[in-house]
């Protein structure tokens, strides 16, 4: 079974954007109707396999007004003295690159060094961006897809402070890793991080 959920998030995630199309621009009240439907089915998929409720899911569904499009998560890599910069995250204990989804409004670049600040104390400096991958098909998968964007970044001022949402911030090199929030931050991406930490010219990644 535990195989099956992946297939029907996404399967949920293609009604929800089926039915979210529909109900941006049909004029057809029938229609609007049926794609209601279609997107309480969506939701009811989605309860089922999670912790959220149908009416939460739903309610969650209401925010995405509009035309479906992939949300954007933003991470800042960050390497010290050979180790990267990690933060522990209180929703599960594990650890992941300082970052979040963007903002309506922000530039990438603005909203990474927000987040880097916030979760882990430090002020950086955007260089460039390392990869940009498809959050898709990363596990665990979110309700919404995805693109998550990696900034390489460097310290300008700081020290390390954790937030409201973070446990710990600390360094690591990549024979030290800690249990890592692999929704958030995978070993792949961060091999993909010190492989341009070793190599400034080597080309941004992407899927």
């Amino acid at each position: 079974m535990g195989e099956q959920i992946p297939d029907l998030l996404r399967w949920a995630r293609q009604l929800f954007s089926l039915s979210q199309a529909g109900l941006t621009y049909s004029k057809n009240e029938f229609d609007l109707e049926r794609y209601q439907q279609m997107q309480e089915i969506a939701a009811e998929m989605l309860a089922t396999h999670s912790d959220e409720t149908r009416e939460s899911v739903l309610q969650s569904f209401s925010l995405q007004a509009g035309y479906a499009t992939p949300k954007i998560d933003v991470r800042g890599a960050v390497i010290r003295e050979g180790k990267i910069l990690l933060i522990q995250e209180k929703t599960d204990g594990c650890w992941a690159m300082p970052g979040g989804w963007a903002d309506i409004g922000d530039f990438p670049a603005e909203t990474v060094k927000r987040e880097v600040r916030e979760e882990s104390g430090f002020h950086v400096q955007v260089q460039k961006v390392i990869a940009v991958y498809d959050a898709n098909h990363v596990a665990p998968l979110e309700f919404y897809h995805a693109y998550k964007i990696i900034f390489q970044c460097s310290i300008t001022d700081g020290e390390p402070t954790p937030s409201h949402e973070t446990l710990a911030v600390d360094f690591f090199a990549m024979e030290t890793l800690p249990p890592l929030s692999e929704g958030r931050t995978n070993r792949v991406m961060l091999e993909e991080v010190f492989a341009h930490y070793l190599n400034p010219a080597r080309p941004t990644s992407f899927d």
